[in-house]
């Protein structure tokens, strides 16, 4: 069971709870869009192919964007600096 006054918890708590979603986000996108064949068990290779292409692409596109969002708050915080020193606040 998890400390509450342990931040290091709360912080991984987080961090796996924003993994599931993000799992759950990707299971849920490339299964409708790929999976057309509900009426056998075996998954067709057009589908299996669709399915890894669409994983593919979703990771690559978080990735992406984590990277610009990340770049944008180096800029963002590089900004607040340059504005608080202006201001005399540092």
């Amino acid at each position: 069971m998890s400390d509450p006054a342990n931040p290091l918890d709360s912080d991984q708590l987080k961090t796996f709870r924003d993994f599931l979603a993000n799992y759950n986000k990707l299971s849920e996108l490339c299964f409708s869009d790929c999976v057309w064949d509900l009426t056998s068990r075996k998954v067709a290779k057009s589908e299996e192919n669709c399915a890894l292409n669409c994983a593919e692409k979703y990771l690559k596109m978080n990735q992406r964007i984590s990277t610009r969002f990340q770049e944008y708050q180096m800029i963002a915080n590089e900004n607040a600096i340059a504005q608080m020193s202006k201001s005399g606040v540092l």
